[in-house]
């Protein structure tokens, strides 16, 4: 066969993508007010992704046993779960009007309380849609009006309930690595952050390095180190940044945990601490993210530092 001629289409630049060009204060503005709003959403995804999953995995396993119960039913598909049944209070069971879905400014004007029972309403609803607001801005600040940022954020709208779900559940869902797995090769494909050859040894050295790390820490102390989804996560995170940014996103994770790792061994509890490696490594990612170069940079001057 002949050479081979085939160019990657570039990705086209819209009259949306210009607008917010010309005035990045407008840009930081709509990502941030869509951000509370797709924060609002992923407090949902963080609740009811894990106990879709929780009664999905009772019905198959009564189905293998060859239970009658009433477990047997047929769940919920998990997009149904997510969206099904409307937004309500979790005590009176009362259906939420929309004005009480407005991300912080319902909880603020609520005082903190169910309108209807006065029950008290977790803080961690207006904290996941903060956080998503704040590092979704930091992303859109740092690379721009441009589709590195868009994607930019659409990664961290992935890395934030895997965080949250991780240290509720010690579980990072299939559900949400897989399509960002695919999804950072679907776009560096157009070459948005990385090649696509890049992304994808990153996706494989991702996946491997995490996995032998496993393996090794179990043939030596018997015990189980992380969980399978760690390796799917770095796997992902490498076909987003890169094979160049796994061995940096690793290492600021590890730092990151050695520092909660001690955080928590200073409260002298009982038992020794856990903390899950997934938001870890969701927190190097966005490092990288931010300022990969910078970081690289960093670490270059102390290694061959004289």
């Amino acid at each position: 066969m002949g050479e081979n001629n085939i160019k990657m289409i570039p990705m086209p630049e819209t009259l949306l993508l210009q607008l917010f060009q010309n005035s990045p204060y407008l840009w930081l503005t709509f990502v941030g007010l869509l951000s509370l709003f797709i924060g609002s959403f992923l407090n949902v995804v963080i609740h009811r992704l894990p106990a879709a999953m929780m009664q999905e995995w009772k019905h198959e396993c009564n189905l293998l046993l060859g239970q009658n119960t009433q477990d047997n039913t047929p769940p919920l598909g998990l997009l149904s779960s997510i969206s099904w049944p409307a937004s309500h209070c979790p005590k009176c069971q009362a259906l939420l009007k929309k004005w009480h879905n407005i991300p912080l400014v319902s909880y603020l004007l609520l005082k903190g309380r169910c309108a209807f029972c006065a029950v008290s309403i977790s803080p961690r609803y207006p904290i996941v849609e903060l956080l998503t607001a704040v590092l979704s801005m930091a992303v859109a600040w740092f690379l721009g009006p441009s589709w590195e940022g868009i994607w930019g954020v659409v990664l961290v709208y992935f890395l934030v309930p895997m965080s949250f779900i991780d240290l509720d559940h010690k579980l990072l869902p299939d559900q949400l690595t897989l399509p960002l797995l695919w999804t950072g090769l679907i776009i560096n494909s157009f070459d948005i952050f990385v090649s696509l050859e890049s992304a994808l040894w990153g996706a494989v050295i991702g996946y491997l390095s995490l996995w032998l790390v496993y393996w090794g820490f179990r043939l030596i102390t018997g015990k189980h180190g992380m969980g399978y989804g760690d390796f799917k996560l770095l796997a992902a995170l490498g076909a987003w940044l890169g094979w160049e940014a796994i061995p940096m996103v690793v290492l600021m994770s590890a730092i990151a945990g050695l520092i909660v790792f001690f955080g928590l061994r200073m409260r002298r509890t009982e038992t020794d601490p856990e903390m899950p490696f997934g938001p870890l490594l969701a927190l190097g990612g966005l490092a990288f993210l931010l300022d990969g170069d910078g970081i690289l940079e960093v670490v270059n001057s102390l290694v061959f530092i004289q």
